[in-house]
């Protein structure tokens, strides 16, 4: 095809995502003045992208391969809208050869590489063979055609163990498994080709060795229609959980100068291999001396921040630029590296109980005001509600500085200044995470998270300890409540009566612990507060951010506090606080549900019953296999205990709480 009808100058771009990558899109392509059209499903009728758009086309029902994932109707989007050119983000259909070829047949730009391109470089395994002729290093690895269990058991056995199964489209950590013994690899191949089939469509594998204490270290780089290929510097990638990104940043601290510039040429040799034209990323994999090439991805990256942060270079404007034929706007040597930047990903989910997703209506959404080298890249707002469809990222919190450290303690300013209510968060996790000593120090490898889980996890829950910020801030908060709801009053008024002092008392339930009593005195005098037998003087202030201004002993602070029924959220200098207000009077209920009941902890679709009814199952053992927001979630046997009643089949698309098994206790 003719290289001016595949990169050409266009004024509508199509925008061939959601969440925070479809609002990243929009916000550069507005700025270059180009009208933007943005797709969404039944789901996301009123979500943040759809708003930011000049306009928007409904795709069809919830599930992502009826939307976001059907070429054929994003292909008719986009005549519907009058959209020229397809920008497809990250994730769902942007590495998709099928879907570049779909673009250029009915003449729209694709803001990317080729199909040919991403056939080439989109395929692990395609792409291993690729730059085993170019000379490029390579794990020891079978990437070969052939997906018979007979095959790759052989392949397995001849590379040695530990092993990883890897899916060989897509990424994310979707499709991939860790495999330690030959036992383990029948169930991890099942398990890996599945979920790859579901993420990607396809669902082909690779093997290679597993190095036990790796870093991941990914190059960005970028090519033009004219023949020039540059590489942007590295990014280290090492924090990860279950295979996926969880913090990045750039430059990698774990590289000197002449490493970047080694690691640098290698990426740009390996995208030269096939005359790359697009912004894509070389990944790879260091076991501390070697640095060993694992993929390419042909498309833009979650982390892309961080490079943009430390070479001042808008890498969606680039992309743009590249689609409309232009030359890149810089040489190989312009390009400088300026202080350093990292990035956390916040994802709605739940730390303390293994990760789970979270769904549901955001009711606050709070973040601090970008600006000083801090930047949040969010794709949800307050109101917006996070359904079980798509990938549980909510946003991104970058912070640029001149040094590492004051970068990492930008950030954690940031994440710490970040409220999400309404949904379960990672952010207490992530905070702890990026000023844990080891990351501060670098002396990690992507194990790291797994091995320090239970500490990281128990750093970010709030302390049982009633803090007395925020025991002062929960029954202001609860006064305010009272007081809107008894608006005639003489609780109206805080702080304040015509005569004498007015007492009362607020309990509160801290998380799991026990209630504690807090009295509160008011009036003419100074108000005081009163914990076991501590009681000390305040003054505050609120205001109609539900932040309160609060002076204890003369030292001000803010607390932000959040009121939801009787559950308090407050966060004070001290840490975030989850307080139950035990009511006297609001009728208090509790939900209990029997351990003997296999529930769907969210809504999904079963993938597989690893257990038959009648069976005597050991206290863990696996029973059904759930796909949530497209990763697998194994549901377990609580206790050892006969599994009496499997109430679901493969294929079942079942809501949260809903009873999928039951399993009766032995001995009953």
């Amino acid at each position: 095809m003719d290289r001016s009808k595949m990169y050409r100058r266009f004024r509508t771009l199509l925008i061939a995502n959601r969440g925070e990558i479809a609002c990243r899109a929009i916000r550069t392509a507005k700025a270059m003045g180009l009208r933007t059209v943005a797709v969404y499903s039944e789901a996301d009728r009123g979500a943040m992208h759809v708003a930011a758009a000049d306009e928007a086309v409904l795709l069809g029902p919830a599930r992502a391969r009826d939307s976001y994932l059907n070429i054929e109707r994003v292909i008719e989007s986009a005549r519907q809208s009058g959209a020229e050119a397809v920008h497809p983000g990250y994730g769902f259909l942007s590495e998709n050869a099928e879907f570049a070829q779909a673009c250029a047949d009915a003449s729209l730009v694709f803001v990317g590489p080729t199909a040919a391109m991403m056939i080439a470089m989109g395929s692990k395994s395609g792409a291993k063979a690729l730059m085993e002729k170019a000379g490029v290093p390579l794990v020891p690895g079978y990437h070969g055609e052939a997906q018979d269990e007979a095959t790759l058991k052989k392949a397995a056995d001849k590379i040695g163990f530990p092993i990883l199964v890897k899916a060989s489209a897509g990424g994310g950590g979707r499709g991939m498994r860790i495999v330690r013994s030959a036992g383990e690899l029948a169930p991890a191949i099942v398990s890996a080709k599945r979920e790859a089939k579901a993420a990607f469509g396809d669902d082909r594998v690779l093997i290679e060795k597993y190095l036990d204490t790796p870093r991941h270290i990914e190059v960005q780089v970028i090519g033009d229609s004219h023949g020039n290929l540059l590489s942007l510097f590295e990014r280290e990638c090492t924090l990860q959980r279950r295979h996926q990104k969880v913090v990045e940043e750039a430059p990698s601290p774990t590289l000197d100068a002449s490493q970047r510039e080694v690691v640098s040429a290698a990426a740009r040799k390996a995208a030269a291999a096939v005359n790359y034209v697009g912004a894509g990323t070389i990944e790879f994999v260091s076991d501390g001396k070697e640095v060993f090439f694992i993929e390419m991805n042909t498309r833009l990256q979650v982390e892309h921040p961080v490079t943009e942060l430390i070479t001042g270079i808008d890498l969606v404007e680039w992309q743009l630029r590249v689609a409309f034929g232009e030359k890149l706007p810089l040489t190989q040597d312009q390009i400088k590296l300026n202080g350093h930047a990292v990035e956390a990903r916040v994802y709605a989910e739940n730390p303390t109980k293994n990760f789970m997703p979270s769904v549901g209506r955001i009711k606050t959404w709070r973040t601090p005001d970008a600006g000083d080298g801090l930047r949040i890249d969010a794709g949800y707002r307050a109101g917006d509600h996070v359904s079980p469809y798509y990938d549980a990222m909510l946003a991104k919190v970058i912070a640029w500085a001149p040094t590492r450290q004051a970068a990492i303690d930008k950030l954690n300013r940031g994440l710490e200044q970040t409220d999400v209510r309404g949904i379960v968060t990672n952010i207490p996790f992530l905070s702890a995470l990026v000023t844990h000593p080891d990351v501060r120090s670098n002396t990690i490898d992507t194990g790291f998270i797994e091995r320090e889980l239970k500490n990281l996890t128990a750093a970010a829950t709030t302390s049982g300890d009633l803090e007395l910020g925020a025991a002062v801030a929960a029954i202001l908060a609860c006064e305010q409540k009272i007081a809107r709801a008894e608006a005639h009053s003489p609780w109206r008024t805080f702080g304040w009566m015509p005569v004498g002092r007015r007492q009362r008392a607020f309990s509160f339930r801290p998380g799991q612990g026990a209630e504690q009593t807090v009295t509160l005195q008011y009036g003419n005098e100074p108000s005081t507060l009163t914990i076991g037998e501590r009681e000390i003087a305040f003054a505050y202030a609120l205001n109609d951010e539900g932040e309160i201004n609060l002076t204890l002993d003369g030292v001000m602070s803010r607390v932000m506090s959040v009121v939801e029924g009787h559950e308090l959220y407050l966060r004070t200098r001290n840490g975030r606080f989850e307080l139950h207000w035990v009511d006297p009077f609001g009728g208090e209920t509790e939900e209990l549900v029997g351990e003997d009941k296999i529930v769907a902890p969210l809504p999904g679709t079963v993938v597989a019953l690893l257990a038959e009814e009648g069976a005597t199952l050991e206290k863990g053992a696996p029973i059904l296999t759930l796909e949530v927001m497209k990763m697998e979630q194994t549901l377990r046997a609580p206790f050892a205990g006969v599994l009496k009643a499997i109430k679901c089949k493969v294929g079942d698309i079942v809501q949260e709480g809903v009873e999928l098994a039951e399993v009766e206790p032995l001995g009953e």
